[in-house]
């Protein structure tokens, strides 16, 4: 069954912040990834965050990283930032436990 997904105004404008040929892999990424299996956690590109409510996972594409959430049969796609700000994004908007 596939799951929705669905962007946060926040990751809509960071999406497109990227440049054409970022959008396109991060587009791809989120296809091939997230659409069936997005809470199958794997060594190299997702990770179940430990210790927040919200962001719950983290996808590795290259240098970008988008954080999202399941819910049901929907993954919400919470924001998508260079690999140098993703703590800095996580200290400013995660929800800790």
């Amino acid at each position: 069954m596939p799951f929705d997904i669905v962007l946060a105004p926040e990751a809509v404008e960071d999406f497109r912040r990227l440049a054409a040929n970022a959008r396109a892999t991060v587009r791809n990424a989120l296809e091939t990834h997230l659409r069936h299996e997005p809470g199958k956690t794997s060594r190299s590109r997702i990770k179940r965050l430990r210790g927040l409510l919200r962001p719950q996972y983290r996808l590795r594409i290259g240098e970008i990283r988008v954080f999202y959430d399941v819910s049901g049969t929907t993954v919400e796609i919470l924001a998508i930032v260079a690999k140098s700000e993703a703590q800095s994004w996580l200290a400013q908007f995660a929800d800790p436990e």
